[in-house]
């Protein structure tokens, strides 16, 4: 009775959630003549995966065992769930018979209703398989899918996406290695840099040096500075090179409450 409540309950909130995060996602490719609802992260790897139903499925089933082994384990939902399996799993389903992006994955109304399936069989699937596994189990499987999505996330993701780039053309390729490698050194990831290059890539190819790209260009940059103050990267620089970390710099970096060790 308890499983059944838990499966009613997980298609309500997983269908209600899947229609606003498929139509959403589908919205941010019009901004910004209108309000989109996303994640960047979430448009550059709906992007990066160029209209392939089987690497939009593919994708999201590579998050889908971390998500998993986080509700068995943790009892919650990661933010994979709705930033990388379902909008992913949703375009995937109505790509199938059609590729042309305009029609399927830049579509809110379709993408809303296939989101909505989606999420309602995701969230009933992965909360009640993670409700009736005996707690014996969930260590176990916490300990041994755990360990096998991060090497998933880095660096099997970090290769793939790299591989994208440099299939994408020379230019491509080129922002791809560099916001990638500094993506790694700041972030710990290069997934997030390797996307934004694909975007600045293929932006330049397709329309050049203009207005946009340029916009986009300064605010990575921007991405890139704010993250690495706050996650301390100059002060581990510095120490890296063995240069004592000055005052003003230790002083400024309380004073935004970013850790400083």
């Amino acid at each position: 009775m308890v499983t059944l409540t838990i499966i009613i309950k997980s298609i309500i909130i997983g269908a209600l959630a899947g229609f606003g995060i498929g139509a959403g996602a589908a919205r941010m490719f019009h901004a910004p003549n209108v309000q989109g609802m996303g994640a960047f992260r979430t448009f550059g790897e709906l992007n990066a995966c160029e209209g392939d139903p089987v690497g939009h499925f593919s994708f999201g089933l590579g998050f889908l065992f971390n998500a998993w082994a986080s509700a068995v384990g943790a009892g919650a939902l990661t933010q994979d769930v709705e930033h990388r399996i379902i909008p992913h799993w949703a375009a995937a389903s109505i790509m199938i018979k059609n590729r042309n992006v305009a029609e399927t994955l830049h579509n809110p109304k379709k993408m809303a209703i296939a989101g909505a399936i989606v999420g309602a069989i995701v969230i009933a699937v992965i909360n009640s398989t993670a409700a009736i596994i005996p707690v014996s189990l969930q260590v176990v499987a916490t300990k041994v899918l755990v360990p096998a999505a991060n090497w998933l996330i880095n660096p099997i993701m970090p290769i793939v996406f790299w591989m994208a780039a440099m299939d994408a053309g020379k230019r491509t390729g080129m922002w791809g290695t560099a916001l990638g490698g500094l993506s790694h050194l700041v972030m710990g990831n290069a997934v997030p840099g390797i996307v934004l290059g694909i975007l600045v890539g293929k932006g330049v190819d397709d329309s050049g040096w203009n207005r946009i790209t340029k916009i986009l260009v300064a605010a990575i940059v921007l991405l890139f500075v704010l993250s690495g103050f706050f996650r301390a990267f100059d002060v581990a620089l510095l120490n890296s090179f063995h240069i004592a970390t000055p005052e003003w710099l230790k002083d400024l970096h309380a004073f935004f409450g970013s850790v400083v060790k």
